[in-house]
């Protein structure tokens, strides 16, 4: 037990923090909700009730899609732009262990089984974790829409208004304003690790260059 805890810490300690934050966001999330129902004369609902409505889920996805969006850019950018000095970039010269062909792999023990297939099954493998990425980001983006067509539907009933469909609600500017405000937070805080790398440093994180390391090293090493 003691090794796999070690071996699998980043991971494991990564998903309490999650834990630890949505089950926060549900249960203050409830209250608010209650707040706002008591002020349009509704009855508070129960916390489970809480957890299917648009109001819960719009707020978890919208999140969710900005986050899997900003992964999946940021994995295809640095397979061929880079940023000089940066821990976070690939060396301006020479080619990189990345950008091996595992094609010349093949052969070799312990290779994931992909490598061996080859064929369409390689060529789907060398991008599976962008492609990954980004149908978990439109996967987000779907239940964003259906959350948020929910809660907004909601809000436009108790005004006298029209429910939307999940269509219909992708076309508000609400959707997008939602989304927006998420994305470019996102990508800012990309770009200021990608810059912050270049002088500052951590050690012992494979995130920093070595403390020791000049300004204008590029990558971790």
């Amino acid at each position: 037990m003691g090794r796999f805890l070690r071996e699998n810490s980043l991971t494991l300690v990564l998903l309490v923090l999650f834990a630890l934050s949505i089950v926060g966001q549900s249960i203050t999330g409830a209250f608010e909700y209650d707040a706002d129902q008591q002020d349009h004369g509704q009855p508070p609902i129960g916390y489970l009730q809480y957890l299917s409505t648009g109001h819960f889920v719009e707020a978890v996805f919208e999140n969710w899609e900005s986050e899997f969006l900003q992964m999946g850019i940021y994995v295809v950018l640095t397979a061929f732009l880079h940023q000089k000095g940066s821990a976070e970039s690939k060396p301006l010269d020479g080619k990189s262990d990345v950008d091996e062909d595992p094609r010349t792999a093949k052969n070799q023990q312990d290779v994931p089984w992909p490598v061996r297939r080859g064929g369409l099954t390689l060529n789907l493998y060398e991008h599976s974790l962008s492609l990954s990425l980004f149908a978990l980001f439109f996967l987000s983006m779907l239940l964003h829409a259906a959350g948020g067509a929910r809660e907004y539907s909601h809000g436009q009933l108790q005004h006298g208004g029209e429910a939307v469909s999940i269509l219909g609600y992708l076309g508000t500017s609400r959707f997008w304003f939602e989304s927006f405000q998420n994305w470019q937070s996102e990508f800012l805080s990309i770009a200021v690790i990608v810059v912050l790398s270049i002088f500052l440093r951590e050690r012992g994180s494979p995130e920093s260059k070595p403390v020791a390391a000049p300004h204008a090293d590029t990558g971790e090493s």
